[in-house]
């Protein structure tokens, strides 16, 4: 590494300027309300039976206030005179393991202790049917045997396709609650044809399942609820596709572009399916999705805490550090590629000693005619893209932004003597 630290020891590291992006605002101030109004405007609450065991599936993304949102279903189920309980709704995360499935619930905060609920986590799975199109329709042992499911997701647009339906309540059913072999199943064709495999498996489960109802959410550019919307099981088709696009449009972006580097503070699971979203860095882990944000290099330099070792996404990087390639749990990050059959984002990227020696790189390869004025944004992740910070070259266009504030002036990166960030 000295003779890579003696390359990149002249590449210029530009001073970078904290500024605020502003999207829409619109926010959930009170969440159990929010939940037990959107139970109540259903008109489901009566499909709650007194005595009943009722499954309530919980997937591994980092969702704003996902414990509470959990927590209310939870009491409302309760209230009813029913017995709830959680069951991991994720495939192959965690391991593709009971254990690392419970691990993922528990680092999001959704535990018995904190959502009032036994957490039951098995990969045993039952076939419920046939599809149309011949593939057989798997899912969760423990929720098949329960009176009663309800699906609790996020609605976003997808990593790696677009669809009528993509990142929702429908694709939890199928390939959430599907595990390991249900997700094997559903992505046996690649990406492709996944929504249309999504809507035609869907069908079949809420056909042999006892599926109540869907808690929508969906959330604003400041990673906060926007948004919670309960879908009866069989109007699920109809109003899923609505809240795509309502969450397309809620979905933030990066404002100042093209860019020269993007440095990424942490990617992982719990941020995104693919560690960090394309939607905001544009690269997406097949070519079914056009990116409309031009990224010359982009630099990772942390795995979260959550993660747990999943590096899923690290290969659609440029760039990486030591400290994040020693984080990798290969099992885990392999085990979604090889469900997914989609190889990309587990590739290993160039590693660099430290944080400086990373973004040196970013820079020096990203054939900027001058690397003293690099257009390069620094975020923390693609989940916190609110307040970022910006090269100095980027200051006046930021400054003619009209949903762009400047919050302060700019500053060297303040590297440690071992050349690393405090992240």
């Amino acid at each position: 590494m000295d003779v890579l630290a003696e390359l990149l020891k002249d590449v210029p590291v530009p001073k970078f300027i904290p500024v605020k992006q502003l999207f829409d605002p619109q926010r959930v101030e009170n969440i159990p309300d929010a939940v037990r109004q959107a139970v109540q405007q259903a008109g489901v609450l009566e499909r709650v039976q007194p005595g009943k065991s009722i499954a309530i599936a919980v997937g591994s993304r980092g969702i704003a206030n996902l414990p509470a949102l959990v927590r209310e279903v939870v009491t409302i189920v309760k209230d009813r005179g029913a017995h709830p309980l959680i069951v991991p709704a994720m495939g192959s995360h965690g391991g593709a393991t009971a254990q690392g499935q419970e691990a993922m619930l528990e680092h999001l905060g959704v535990s018995e202790a904190t959502v009032g609920a036994p957490v039951k986590a098995a990969m045993d799975v039952v076939q419920v049917g046939t599809s149309h199109t011949g593939i057989p329709v798997y899912t969760d042992a423990l929720a098949a045997q329960a009176d009663g499911i309800i699906v609790l997701n996020r609605i976003k647009p997808h990593t790696s396709f677009h669809a009528n339906v993509e990142s929702g309540l429908l694709k939890m059913l199928v390939i959430g609650l599907g595990k390991q072999k249900g997700a094997d199943a559903a992505h046996a064709l690649g990406f492709a044809h996944m929504g249309e495999h999504i809507w035609d498996l869907s069908k079949t489960l809420l056909q042999k399942l006892p599926v109540l109802f869907g808690v929508a959410v969906l959330e604003n550019g400041y990673d906060q609820t926007a948004k919670v919307v309960c879908v009866p099981s069989e109007d699920l088709h109809e109003v899923e596709p609505l809240l795509l696009e309502q969450a397309r449009a809620f979905m933030p972006r990066l404002l100042l572009r093209p860019l020269d580097v993007l440095i990424v503070d942490e990617i992982g699971k719990n941020i995104s399916g693919v560690g960090m979203d394309p939607n905001i860095t544009g690269r997406f882990p097949n070519t079914l999705v056009k990116p409309d944000i031009e990224i010359t290099r982009v630099a990772i330099l942390r795995l979260t805490e959550e993660t747990d070792g999943n590096a899923a996404g690290i290969g659609l990087a440029d760039i990486t550090t030591a400290a994040a390639e020693a984080r990798i749990d290969r099992v885990k990050g392999y085990m979604n590629s090889l469900t997914s059959t989609s190889m990309a984002s587990v590739k290993l990227p160039m590693v660099l000693g430290n944080d400086k020696m990373a973004i040196q790189a970013a820079i020096k390869t990203s054939n900027c005619p001058d690397i003293s004025a690099v257009r390069a944004i620094r975020i923390k992740n693609t989940l916190h893209i609110d307040e970022i910070w910006i090269s100095e070259a980027l200051l006046q266009e930021a400054q003619e932004h009209a949903n762009i504030d400047v919050l302060g002036p700019a500053t060297p990166l303040a590297f440690h003597s071992n050349g690393d960030l405090s992240l």
